[in-house]
């Protein structure tokens, strides 16, 4: 949200060289009266540092030439990105973690964002990936039991710039109209909308760059071994369980070995992995199909990514060579994409992309409708597959891919993330379709 300690501030949009669009912020002066600036819980504070009032401004540019002006929050940064946006309701700390946003400054569609705060559990990788972040507004308040900090602390921790108090509805109609752009966030003092805008139309973009490179990690490794990560979070039972924060489902065993090929991973789909019974080692992207066999895998799953799957050329020639193996294999997202180049078929970009947690995907196979979470920008061309692969699942807004099935092998595939973090559980027995994959072509 915007200064409320100055009410007369107004925030712009408007186009380098035109009239600016004046944008009133939201009010929440009562709120400041009512509760005191020095209130906290559980030690995480209870006020957003930019209630102040006293913020620094942020620009945030677009290619063609657009300029939305706000507050700063999170850290002093000027980055680079394509600007696309997200219509989840939750899960703002999952998106900044996922690596498939490598590159991305996303624009939150939902008005307020950072009411829960931010633990130190819900994490989607070692690091965050997300290059900025636009809300609307950034709530002064932290409610959460699980919240070990404000999500502008520990965005400032990271080294993520944000901006708050634009109109995202105009930024979103923009995108959704134009398709995703170019854009610049800074949030540095000596910034100009001028300088922004030029560094807005010099970024490279998406297409045609290997960003999988470097998000995945570098070496493999044994996942969970100690079944500390993976267990599914659930609420306390009862008097006796007074830690809310611990309370985790029993886990069964490990009894199937896999190798992971990891993209850009979400630690969400290794803990839903986990929790379907696999042992899971997760293998760098650019792993020799020969490495990957050495671990003696009974299937292969291929991960979630960031950015063009066209340009991760040696991902596709691997998984390839695995498809001459005859092991069973299951991809999810940027992996789907990986997978139906490597059975022949093509992609291309997206307009401005899925990314929310309401996508409507119909099961061609059985008519079942889910409603799935999904973040990418890539898309497989229908009319690109070969014959022996029968696409099963389409997305009901735009009718374009989001399930592919080898007619004659072991071999499947989903554009969207049925894990789901953030997001509705439709799809989650599709961990479980992999596992009696295995065990019927065991």
């Amino acid at each position: 949200m915007l200064s409320l300690a100055r009410k007369e501030m107004v925030f712009t949009r408007h186009k380098v060289g035109e009239p600016s669009l004046a944008v009133t912020p939201p009010r929440l002066g009562k709120l400041i009266k009512i509760l005191p600036r020095a209130c906290r819980l559980g030690g995480v504070s209870l006020l957003s540092p930019s209630m102040s009032g006293l913020g620094p401004k942020a620009i945030l540019a677009l290619e063609d030439g657009t300029i939305f002006e706000g507050q700063a929050f999170g850290a002093s940064a000027s980055v680079a990105g394509e600007v696309c946006f997200n219509t989840s309701m939750t899960g703002y700390q999952e998106i900044l973690t996922d690596p498939s946003y490598k590159g991305q400054i996303i624009t939150m569609t939902y008005p307020l964002i950072g009411n829960y705060g931010v633990n130190e559990q819900d994490v989607e990788s070692y690091q965050t990936h997300a290059s900025g972040f636009v809300v609307r507004e950034l709530s002064p308040v932290v409610s959460n039991y699980r919240a070990d900090s404000s999500l502008g602390d520990y965005m400032e921790r990271n080294g993520i710039p944000g901006i708050e108090g634009i109109d995202t509805r105009a930024l979103t109609k923009k995108l959704r109209v134009r398709g995703a752009m170019n854009g610049y966030l800074t949030t540095e003092s000596n910034a100009t909308a001028e300088s922004a805008l030029t560094k807005a139309k010099e970024w490279h973009g998406l297409v045609g760059v290997d960003y999988v490179k470097e998000v995945t990690h570098e070496s493999a490794f044994a996942w969970d071994e100690n079944d500390e990560l993976s267990p599914a979070f659930r609420l306390p039972k009862g008097p006796g369980e007074l830690d809310g924060r611990s309370q985790r489902d029993p886990m069964p065993a490990a009894d199937i070995p896999i190798v992971a090929y990891d993209f850009g991973v979400k630690y969400n789909i290794l803990r839903k992995l986990r929790q379907t019974g696999f042992a899971v080692t997760v293998v760098p992207a650019d792993t020799p199909p020969a490495e990957a066999l050495k671990h003696n895998p009974a299937g292969i799953f291929l991960s979630n990514g960031p950015g063009d799957p066209a340009a991760v050329t040696y991902a596709a020639e691997a998984v390839a060579a695995l498809l001459k193996k005859g092991l069973p294999i299951f991809g999810i997202c940027l992996g789907h994409q990986i997978l139906s180049l490597a059975m022949g078929g093509k992609t291309s970009k997206l307009k401005f992309g899925h990314r929310g947690a309401n996508q409507p995907v119909k099961d061609l196979e059985s008519g079942r409708v889910e409603i799935t979470s999904q973040n990418h920008g890539f898309t497989v061309e229908t009319d690109s597959l070969p014959s022996d692969v029968a696409v099963n699942r389409i997305n009901l807004n735009d009718q374009t891919v989001e399930g592919l099935r080898h007619k004659t092998k072991p071999v499947f595939c989903v554009q969207y993330h049925p894990e789901a973090s953030p997001g509705p559980h439709d799809s989650s027995g599709m961990f479980g379709e992999f596992r009696q994959l295995i065990e019927k072509h065991g």
